[in-house]
């Protein structure tokens, strides 16, 4: 069978990250900048090599003094790391609508494993007669893994950053002629 080649439509695609501050609300950011590219054999997803990257300078949490924060060396060091990467290693059906990603996340040249859910949104033709691909994919990762350590203890307890970081990412995929 013929590898079949998707790439990413950025005016349809969301990567965002949650994050909790304080310990009390949570602030959600995302990436501007970010391209991404699929094979796969046919159409069947189930055999997928995807491959990710975002620009760490495009972070955006609707504050421009915590995305400043965000691109300095306390976290994404932008000007010394510009991207951070993911790649798939395996993609393990669990029924018809959904999958298991397994991939290797680079974020200041340390590349660790993750595990990202995907929910298959479907497969349809826009109305210009473009094959698209559609997906939901969520996860979670401990940024002190990536080195990405800053934070603040609070007068009461508790830090100012969560370590967790909550992955929600809807994602459209456009079949290469």
């Amino acid at each position: 069978m013929e590898t079949t080649k998707w790439t990413i439509d950025p005016s349809h695609s969301e990567i965002q990250f949650k994050v909790k501050h304080m310990m009390i609300t949570t602030v959600t950011g995302s990436f501007k900048e970010f391209s991404s590219e699929v094979e796969s054999l046919g159409d069947d997803f189930s055999t997928a090599k995807i491959k990710f990257q975002a620009a760490t300078a495009s972070v955006f949490t609707n504050s421009d003094q915590r995305d400043e924060h965000l691109r300095s060396a306390d976290f994404f060091d932008a000007e010394k790391y510009p991207e951070l990467k993911f790649e798939s290693t395996s993609l393990e059906k669990v029924d018809d609508e959904s999958f298991t990603l397994n991939g290797n996340l680079t974020i200041r040249d340390i590349t660790k494993p993750v595990k990202l859910d995907v929910e298959v949104g479907g497969i349809g033709k826009d109305p210009w007669g473009n094959l698209k691909a559609g997906f939901s994919l969520t996860g979670k990762i401990n940024r002190k893994e990536w080195g990405l350590n800053w934070n603040a203890a609070l007068e009461a307890g508790g830090v100012l950053v969560s370590d967790d970081v909550r992955i929600f990412c809807e994602v459209q995929y456009a079949k290469q002629a």
